[in-house]
């Protein structure tokens, strides 16, 4: 059997609190698995730093911020949210998560249950899935008419070009994964009587809808990838490097302070 040869650095990150950690989590020892946990664990706890100074600037400058969650199911936008969100003021930001419309809410213009939503000044708001839920989910399940959906697709520009013009700063991320990925971690989900919960009706029919999902996906890129509103694709077949990902463009596109107020 080879031996690992670790240098002074891999040494270091080991005997770090991240590093045991991710060394004695699990039974079987894996030092190469380890090292690269631990090395997530440090970069992402650095980027979580800046995130409270974003916020900070947030409340400080009364800005309002929208980050918008889309992917297909299992596509990890939840544990996404859940790391961005895990260390900063949570009296100063929301998650969003609307459950089905209710009678009068189907009545209503579609986005008025949405604009109720949006962030007050200091403020940041997280939707886990979003009226984008009209361009994808509800169009390929049935859950609209064709004539809602083509209002729908005529009307989001305008409405997210008002949305930053009323001083809002939106970011759109769209979570990928592949076919393949998308059955193994259902399969998990089955599985696991702690994530059990989390299947739904129209988690069910994801696997099956598959392609019917690709085409709405890809006229909804086609139509609303603004110049003012573009939309951010992350490659989430790997959950850690996605969450890295997404954290340092909400960092990039925000022009927060960096050097940051306690």
């Amino acid at each position: 059997m080879s031996k690992l040869i670790l240098n002074e650095e891999e040494l270091a990150l080991l005997n770090s609190k991240e590093g045991l950690y991710s060394l004695f989590r699990s039974k079987k020892i894996d030092l190469n698995k380890s090292l690269e946990e631990a090395a997530y664990r440090v970069e992402l706890k650095k980027k979580q730093e800046e995130l409270i100074k974003l916020q900070n600037w947030v409340i400080e400058n009364d800005k309002k911020v929208v980050i918008i969650f889309e992917g297909r199911d299992a596509a990890g936008k939840g544990g996404a949210i859940r790391r961005i969100t895990e260390y900063i003021n949570p009296r100063h930001f929301r998650i969003v998560a609307l459950n089905i419309p209710t009678d009068d809410e189907r009545k209503q213009w579609f986005f008025q249950r949405y604009i109720i939503q949006l962030p007050k000044p200091g403020e940041i708001v997280f939707f886990d899935r979003s009226w984008y839920n009209r361009a994808i989910v509800e169009p390929v399940n049935g859950f609209c008419t064709d004539q809602e959906y083509q209002i729908f697709m005529s009307q989001v520009n305008d409405f997210e070009k008002m949305l930053i013009q009323s001083d809002t700063h939106l970011i759109k991320f769209y979570f990928s994964i592949t076919k393949a990925e998308q059955a193994r971690r259902f399969k998990d989900i089955r599985n696991s009587p702690m994530k059990r919960w989390k299947m739904t009706a129209v988690d069910r029919k994801a696997q099956e809808l598959w392609d019917e999902y690709s085409k709405y996906k890809e006229r909804m890129f086609e139509i609303t990838n603004t110049d003012h509103a573009p939309w951010i694709i992350v490659d989430a077949n790997q959950k850690a490097q996605a969450r890295l990902n997404a954290v340092t463009h909400v960092l990039e596109k925000i022009p927060y302070d960096s050097a940051g107020t306690n």
